[in-house]
């Protein structure tokens, strides 16, 4: 599955957290470049998902792509920046097919 990863400078461990649960990083997008607040909040062909990293994302840059991914009917991961809340995430979203240990039954 490719992702969209919008916010944060720096990444650090999230992509060795991506990768097992099947995610690829295809864009990373800081958000915090004033460039690209006012850029084209797109999402571009062939991701399959769009996480947002809300502790370091202004409101209307996560609306645009949030609204961008939705149009196109994309599944969106918000969370903060860590690799516990992003583990947390993934794993109690229905949209990720490689999350583990997940409690929650699917119906």
């Amino acid at each position: 599955m490719k992702a969209l990863v919008v916010g944060a400078d720096r990444l650090g461990n999230i992509p060795q957290v991506l990768t097992e649960y099947g995610i690829s990083i295809m864009r990373h997008v800081s958000g915090r470049d004033p460039s690209a607040q006012r850029a084209d909040r797109s999402v571009p062909a062939g991701a399959e998902l769009l996480i947002l990293f809300t502790d370091f994302l202004g409101h209307n840059v996560m609306r645009g792509y949030r609204d961008a991914a939705r149009r196109q009917g994309l599944p969106v991961l918000a969370c903060r920046r860590s690799t516990c809340s992003l583990r947390g995430a993934i794993e109690s979203c229905s949209c990720c097919p490689h999350r583990r240990d997940c409690s929650r039954q699917e119906q």
